[in-house]
């Protein structure tokens, strides 16, 4: 089995403080850089799975570094550089308190919500006879709160504004970029053979500016379905294939885990993390187009801290 990284505690020079995440370690350089490490951890249901996944890391940071790339001329980004596979370094922002979160079809908690009844997401009105995986006639934002502990909250665009979380004046820029971003995700999906459905941004402001911080179009950020198929399986109301860590949650409930008291996470065999490695390059494959390369697993903490070092 080839190495997974699932803890880190580096000290780098000009080191205030670390911050670790469900799958991340944000380490602040004297408030002015952070060094972001995508390790192998792997959450569902908002709770961490005992074991690691090799090269996931890799894959998640390497798929958001191409996409920050590629939507550069939209918005100015965090990224400075990609030291190592499983690093980035990017400027420090202010980050706003919101996610915004953008749909182009009724699925996932939208189309839960909808199935009860409710026509409004997020202060935005839904017509009326919309089926399951239906694309919207325009995509739609609904936004949440970034939540310091539990889950994130939905809240409406006029809410936002009211409780002065954001600005009326950088709302209305955030949310002109999301459309642009999305319109630009949706275009790199589609040739790749892929429908981008839903994705969420983080923005954050420096030096007055508005800058896009965070991964953006990953699996695990992101779900997508194939183009393939879609509409024969949307019109016989079947489920549509998809590109996203769905498959993961789908594991953990078919073995009696959705995060609830009481439940135990389902034994994690060999097999099982070499499987979920296994998609995870499909994923990364499929979204860059790309054939993807293994990085070193030896040492991975100190091939880490050596990049770091390096490039600070």
């Amino acid at each position: 089995m080839s190495k997974a990284l699932v803890n880190t505690d580096f000290h780098f020079e000009g080191q205030k403080q670390v911050y670790h995440g469900k799958v991340r370690d944000v380490y602040n350089i004297n408030d002015e850089k952070l060094v972001m490490v995508a390790t192998d951890r792997i959450s569902a249901f908002d709770v961490v799975l005992p074991k690691g996944i090799p090269f996931k890391g890799q894959i998640l940071n390497q798929i958001a570094a191409k996409f920050l790339d590629l939507t550069s001329d939209i918005v100015p980004n965090w990224k400075l550089s990609t030291p190592d596979p499983m690093v980035t370094i990017g400027v420090k922002c202010e980050p706003f308190p919101v996610e915004m979160i953008i749909r182009g079809y009724l699925t996932g908690s939208s189309w839960r919500t909808y199935k009860s009844g409710a026509r409004e997401i997020c202060g935005v009105k839904i017509p009326d006879g919309m089926k399951e995986h239906q694309k919207f006639p325009q995509p739609i934002i609904t936004p949440t709160t970034k939540a310091a502990e539990g889950h994130d909250e939905d809240i409406s665009k006029e809410e936002i504004i009211k409780r002065g979380l954001i600005s009326k004046e950088d709302y209305k820029q955030i949310e002109q970029i999301t459309y642009k971003l999305f319109e630009r995700g949706s275009q790199i999906a589609d040739s790749r053979g892929l429908i981008l459905v839903d994705t969420k941004y983080e923005f954050g402001k420096k030096d007055g500016k508005i800058i896009l911080i965070d991964e953006i179009h990953t699996p695990d950020s992101s779900r997508y379905f194939y183009k393939e198929g879609y509409q024969e399986r949307f019109e016989k109301g079947e489920a549509q294939r998809q590109l996203s860590k769905e498959f993961v949650r789908e594991w953990l409930m078919a073995n009696g885990f959705q995060g609830k008291d009481g439940q135990k996470v389902p034994e994690m065999t060999d097999e099982i993390v070499s499987g979920i490695t296994d998609r995870y390059i499909e994923l990364y494959e499929h979204i860059t187009g790309e054939k993807f390369v293994k990085a070193s697993s030896e040492d991975l903490a100190k091939r880490i801290e050596d990049n770091v070092k390096k490039a600070l």
